[in-house]
């Protein structure tokens, strides 16, 4: 079989195994304390050219989500967010369970508009009854999206004006992050996804690490005591180190972006096969999620010797799939792929 369900299918990083391996015995301290977790906060701080910032080891995206929101949000509080995105849909009432509502808006390719954003606060506050309601107490952005498109530096900036301008932090969940930053003609950098929010995470789950995410707090004020906030969700490892090390390590020699980038290459090598053979794609893609519509009964054939992600219906005889390419995918894959197609 051929997998291309999503990422995240392999373990980790030849470099990773290594070190974990090469460190297996030592002892160090626990919760994150350790000299590995600590270089990694340095080195990351450093990437993000954010030397003030707070950083914080999670092992899932989901965990991180419900973690990180619930200790920014106060009881009454809500989160906006795409209606397609992952805390609106996937993270099976997470947020919710939690006690915070997700205020979902519309979108496009699971991006927000700035203007989206601003008229639904302004028409909330306008709203004589608010004190009533769920106030939005922050802004929840994917870079990249659900359906792998990517905010432009303009576009993060316009959204984080209209946060700052409402008094509520933006929250951008990075769980592809590094193919985001990878992607073909994108102007964003590290740097500003620090700059243009209040706090984000750097997904390993699904570039590269065995396990972890970086939570990173730019606005260090924003949760007081939010290792113990960790704790109480039940989010702190007590071997930190664990997660530590896979950072330091994603985050030496520029592996991150390096391995991103493969991931990016083998998505163009895809696209265009797809293309050649006439392939109708959904929408076009920058990043290593592809999805392209296929007759029902194709999707059939090809599910006996590859796995792929059920997308959305799109019509009666036709459905949208979902191909992603990882850090991991070779060339050989996808050349395998095209000739079964």
């Amino acid at each position: 079989m051929l997998h291309f369900d999503s990422d995240y299918m392999e373990g980790a990083h030849p470099a990773i195994m290594k070190r974990l391996m090469e460190t297996n015995m030592e002892q160090t301290p626990g919760y994150g304390t350790d000299e590995y977790s600590n270089s990694a906060k340095e080195k990351i701080k450093k990437a993000c050219n954010a030397p003030e910032a707070e950083v914080f080891f999670l092992m899932g995206g989901t965990q991180t989500n419900r973690t990180a929101i619930d200790g920014i949000l106060r009881g009454y509080e809500g989160v906006l967010a795409a209606e397609c995105g992952h805390i609106s849909v996937h993270e099976s009432g997470a947020i919710e369970a939690g006690g915070h509502k997700v205020l979902a808006l519309p979108h496009e390719r699971g991006k927000l508009k700035t203007k989206t954003v601003e008229d639904y606060l302004a028409r909330f506050y306008q709203d004589a009854n608010w004190p009533h309601m769920v106030i939005p107490g922050m802004l929840y952005v994917s870079h990249p999206t659900e359906y792998g498109a990517i905010y432009t530096k303009a576009e993060l900036e316009g959204l984080h004006e209209v946060c700052k301008r409402y008094h509520i932090p933006m929250y951008i969940d990075g769980a592809r992050l590094g193919y985001g930053l990878a992607a073909d003609n994108t102007d964003v950098t590290l740097s500003d996804i620090a700059r243009c929010c209040e706090a984000f995470y750097i997904g390993g789950t699904k570039v590269g690490a065995l396990f972890g995410e970086a939570l990173v707090f730019t606005n260090t004020k924003l949760v007081p005591h939010f290792f113990t906030t960790i704790k109480q969700h039940g989010g702190l490892l007590a071997k930190g180190r664990l997660l530590g090390l896979q950072f330091d390590t994603l985050f030496t020699d520029d592996l991150y972006m390096k391995i991103s980038r493969r991931a990016i290459e083998r998505a163009r090598e895809l696209k265009a096969g797809l293309k050649e053979k006439g392939y109708e794609l959904f929408f076009e893609s920058p990043t290593n999620q592809q999805f392209l519509i296929m007759e029902n009964k194709k999707i059939e054939e090809l599910k006996e010797k590859v796995s792929f992600g059920f997308w959305e219906v799109y019509d009666e005889k036709h459905t949208v799939v979902r191909i992603a390419t990882g850090w991991a995918t070779e060339s050989a894959d996808i050349r395998a792929l095209l000739k079964l197609l």
